[in-house]
Parts: C-alpha cells; sequence; structure tokens
C-alpha cells in the first residue's frame, strides 16, 4: 500500500466510522466532491495538506487522528 491509498482507505474508513456518504463529508468539509473522489480513486497524486485539514475539520478530528493508525505507520519510506 503506498500513501495515497493509505489516505483513501482512512477515508472510506472514516465515513463509515461516522456512518456520513462521500458528498456529506465534502459539503461539511467545503471541498468540491469532485477533489474528494479524485483522492480516494487515486486519480490525486499528491492530496495536500491543507485539503486533508479541511476533511480532518469536517470529520472533526485532527490531522495526528487522521494519520495515527497502523496502515500509516507501516508504510515503507517513500524516498531510497
Amino acid at each position: 500500500m503506498d500513501t495515497r491509498q493509505a489516505v483513501a482507505v482512512r477515508l472510506i474508513q472514516l465515513c463509515g466510522q461516522y456512518n456520513i456518504s462521500i458528498n456529506h463529508l465534502a459539503n461539511t468539509s467545503g471541498i468540491p466532491p469532485s477533489t474528494l473522489k479524485s483522492i480516494l480513486y487515486g486519480r490525486s497524486q499528491n492530496p495536500g495538506v491543507v485539503t486533508l485539514k479541511k476533511l480532518c475539520d469536517g470529520l472533526g478530528i485532527t490531522l495526528g487522528e487522521f494519520f495515527s493508525t497502523p496502515e500509516f505507520d507501516a508504510l515503507e519510506q517513500e524516498i531510497k
């Protein structure tokens, strides 16, 4: 799993946890649904930290909580 996939998996996981749709998350976060779908379907090469912060705000969590998962801890270093 790479970083982009881990972000997408985490967003889907959180939507399920909070029982909200992708469109609802986009709306409460103030980002276009197309942007969120680009992240989820791997079309976004590098979702920015500002976008991720807005998504976290929409979910009512911190960036630290977003990234505090075994999936992110297990990511290999991307610069070799």
